[in-house]
């Protein structure tokens, strides 16, 4: 028997040869302007043809609140109707969050798919999801979404499934008729399977914690050039493409700075603005690398339409995840596409580095600064080493940066810059407390 996820985000994907019809729809509340309102769509018509289809128009209706029956008011559902008949569109997207009852009605009126962002983004992160860890987490969060949107009654049904965007949330029956029961054995399985997978992680982290090396995690938002960047600087061979939300699953490498110390670097999810709660809940295992690491690099894409919105977003994002403390080093990317952007921004941010990660302009002074940056969060540690324990002094030369050598006596009197974790495990041969 197929689980939910299979039958939602299954063999039956979005049909790559007749590309769906879409009409975007947003409502203007008090405090939004004009401006953000379409630079949200814009970022909506993104998403959607990332998911496969085509915006085909727009609507945009100013309110006080929205309508508790449909979100837009029952002129602007008619007009929204006959605008879909004109051109047959199949699917109408929200770029806000619709209520299962309002969702529900606008289906009935309309007679085809009516969806918001969050489906969007499910969608997508549902085709991206490669390793067992990212679909139970894409599975979770699709099963959440879900649920309340279930019709009550004893007729009710989960959607039925079929290729398209928004298909996997629309009308109809499916052939196994899950109930709400299935759906909630399947989130407690889901969530037992993660709980278990993030234990397995910790471990994984708490072996590279005795490593001594510092951790540093790649933020920002999606499509900045996030793992290009990590592969410009490690080879680590991740997928990347010119598409939102490439990149699901987390990659860590090993990279040796300017100095020659090593530091383990981590590649994450991209952020978007209003990224779907559940999926930030769903994904908070895999997220939590930013909030445990020594330093953030927060890469921000210098061509973007709207560079401060985005890294406004990323730090929303980081506050859910409780790594708004940890330091960070803002990396201005694709300098090659808009170098006075670049520039601009970077004088804007004092401290930041504008760098290409296809061209490799910039990557020697950005490895400097983030040597320099974890250089002065680190301690100077004073260690009285025996001449016979040559493993000790490869262990710290490994993994910190010797600052002086001299000997004594008893052994070699080494001064080095060392983490919290590589000072604890050395500690017999500490001499002097830790200063900065």
């Amino acid at each position: 028997m197929n689980t939910p996820y299979q039958e939602s985000l299954g063999a039956s994907l979005i049909d790559r040869t007749i590309r769906e019809k879409i009409v975007l729809v947003s409502v203007l509340l008090p405090g939004d302007t004009d401006e953000s309102v379409e630079a949200s769509l814009d970022e909506l018509e993104l998403l959607v043809d990332t998911a496969g289809a085509d915006v085909v128009a727009r609507l945009v209706q100013r309110r006080s609140a929205p309508d508790h029956t449909w979100y837009i008011g029952k002129g602007k559902v008619d007009e929204l109707k006959e605008v879909c008949l004109a051109l047959d569109a199949d699917t109408v997207v929200f770029d806000n969050n619709l209520a299962p009852a309002q969702q529900f009605n606008l289906e009935k009126v309309l007679g085809r798919t009516a969806i918001d962002r969050t489906a969007v983004i499910l969608d997508i992160f549902g085709q991206n999801a490669h390793t067992l860890e990212g679909k139970a987490q894409v599975e979770l969060a699709l099963l959440r979404y879900r649920l309340p949107r279930l019709r009550r009654g004893k007729d009710a049904k989960l959607s039925q499934q079929r290729g398209g965007v928004g298909g996997r949330f629309g009308g109809g029956e499916t052939k196994t008729e899950v109930d709400r029961r299935r759906i909630m054995r399947r989130i407690t399985k889901l969530e037992h399977d993660l709980r278990s997978l993030a234990d397995t992680r910790d471990l994984q982290r708490k072996s590279r914690g005795r490593s001594g090396l510092a951790t540093v995690a790649i933020v920002g938002y999606t499509n900045a050039g996030k793992s290009t960047l990590l592969n410009q600087l490690t080879d680590a061979g991740v997928l990347t493409e010119d598409r939102l939300f490439a990149t699901l699953d987390p990659t860590t490498r090993r990279l040796a700075l300017s100095g020659g110390e090593p530091v383990l670097l981590t590649d994450t999810v991209g952020f978007v603005r209003r990224l779907p709660h559940g999926l930030i809940e769903a994904f908070k295992g895999t997220l939590e690398v930013a909030a445990l690491a020594d330093y953030l690099v927060h890469v921000v894409d210098s061509s973007a339409a709207d560079p401060e919105g985005q890294i406004a977003a990323v730090r929303v994002v980081l506050g859910e995840i409780n790594a708004a403390e940890v330091p960070e080093l803002i990396v201005f990317n694709k300098c090659d596409l808009a170098p006075l952007d670049a520039d601009r921004l970077k004088a804007e941010h004092v401290g930041s580095v504008a760098v290409s990660s296809v061209t490799g302009e910039g990557i020697e002074l950005f490895l400097r600064t983030l040597a320099d940056r974890l250089r002065a969060i680190t301690k100077i540690v004073e260690l009285d080493i025996p001449y016979d324990r040559g493993d000790v002094i490869a262990s710290v030369h490994r993994e910190g940066e010797v600052v002086s050598t001299t000997e004594s006596e008893s052994g070699l009197r080494v001064r080095a810059r060392l983490s919290e974790a590589s000072a604890g495990r050395l500690s017999e041969f500490v001499v002097s407390s830790p200063t900065a």
